[in-house]
């Protein structure tokens, strides 16, 4: 009987990868590495409701596969990295790293309705080729779901949390950091700085 209490006074929710289509948009042609923080991967959020039920909602592999799947569409080259992999010792034109600053969610039986709610704010730092932070952008999506099945009914809002953080990282990333126009600039700086090679003799 206490087996079967603790068991109705808990629930735990495990993600899979949500799928996004591919977004009609030009890939930025740029070679760019993926940071996979390890807490980041391995994101568990658990919170007490009102004092009577534990949840416990755990993203796993979803958030870095998200990422993934995200920025292959989006840029030309993905690298993907460990979490203490040098970047400097591969040849990329940016380095991002995401991680996550909240995660929230609310049960119908705090809201008096009958949905479940997530929030989920993500952050994207944005690296230039030596190392130096150009771009430090929070990401605040929200995902809503018709009660109906309980844990099925927050998973939905979760993956509907994590699409809509991806809808907005397609539109506003080049906004919102200027990656492109920072690639570029260096690229330009780069060729600027190379020594013209020496003309070719003429043959007698």
């Amino acid at each position: 009987m206490l087996a079967s209490f603790l068991a109705g006074c808990s629930s735990s929710v495990t993600l899979k990868p949500p799928v996004i289509p591919p977004p009609l948009i030009d890939k930025i042609p740029a070679s760019i590495g993926l940071r996979i923080p390890a807490e980041f991967e391995s994101f568990v959020h658990k919170e007490e409701v009102l004092g009577r039920k534990h949840w416990k909602i755990d993203l796993g592999r979803s958030n870095a596969m998200l990422f993934t799947q995200l920025f292959t569409y989006m840029f030309e080259k993905v690298t993907i990295l460990d979490a203490d992999e040098d970047a400097s010792l591969l040849s990329l034109d940016a380095l991002i790293e995401p991680s996550i600053d909240a995660f929230e969610f609310s049960v119908p039986r705090q809201t008096k309705t009958e949905a479940f709610a997530v929030w989920i704010r993500y952050r994207l730092k944005v690296y230039n080729s030596d190392g130096t932070v150009v771009a430090n952008w929070p990401v605040s999506a929200y995902g809503k779901s018709q009660a109906g099945g309980g844990s099925d009914a927050l998973r939905r809002a979760a993956v509907l949390a994590m699409r809509d953080a991806a809808a907005l990282i397609i539109m506003k990333l080049d906004d919102e950091t200027g990656i492109s126009a920072r690639i570029i600039a260096a690229s330009a700086a780069s060729v600027e700085g190379q020594s013209p090679e020496p003309a070719a003799a003429d043959e007698e």
